[in-house]
C-alpha cells in the first residue's frame, strides 16, 4: 500500500542508509548516515544525516525528523523543506551525542529547531 504521497508506508532501514538528501533549491546537502528508532513507541526518533567530511573525518551529524523527509524519484534522494542556512545552523552532533540518554536530547532539539510536530505526544 502507498501513502498520500505515492510512497510505500515500509521501507527497509538498509535501503534508506547512504541515500541522498536535498535542499528545498535541489542541491545535495549530505546523505542518510543511519536512523535512530524509539523502541518505546515504535517510531523512527529521527535520520542521521551526515554533512561534509572526507571519509568520514570532518563530518558533521545532524538529527533531522524523519517526516521532514520526503523522497523524490527523479533525484533519486531525499528532499528536505529546509533553506541551506537553516540546515548550516542546525544542531550538529558527534555519534555519540546521538545516542546518549537515549536520545532524546538530539531528538528534542531536532524537533524544536525545525518546529516539527511530535510523534511522541
Amino acid at each position: 500500500m502507498t501513502t498520500v504521497t505515492g510512497h510505500t508506508k515500509a521501507i527497509p532501514a538498509s535501503r534508506v542508509k547512504g541515500t541522498s538528501v536535498y535542499s528545498t533549491s535541489g542541491d545535495k546537502i549530505g546523505s542518510v548516515e543511519d536512523v535512530m528508532l524509539d523502541k518505546t513507541t515504535n517510531n523512527i526518533m529521527f535520520a542521521v544525516v551526515s554533512f561534509g567530511g572526507f571519509l568520514g573525518i570532518g563530518e558533521k551529524y545532524h538529527a533531522i525528523p524523519w517526516s521532514s523527509l520526503d523522497y523524490e524519484k527523479k533525484q533519486d534522494g531525499y528532499v528536505v523543506p529546509y533553506s541551506e542556512d537553516q540546515l548550516k545552523a542546525a544542531p550538529v552532533h558527534d555519534l555519540d551525542d546521538l545516542t546518549k540518554n537515549d536520545g532524546y536530547a538530539a531528538r528534542d532539539a531536532a524537533y524544536d529547531y525545525y518546529k516539527a510536530p511530535r510523534y511522541w505526544n
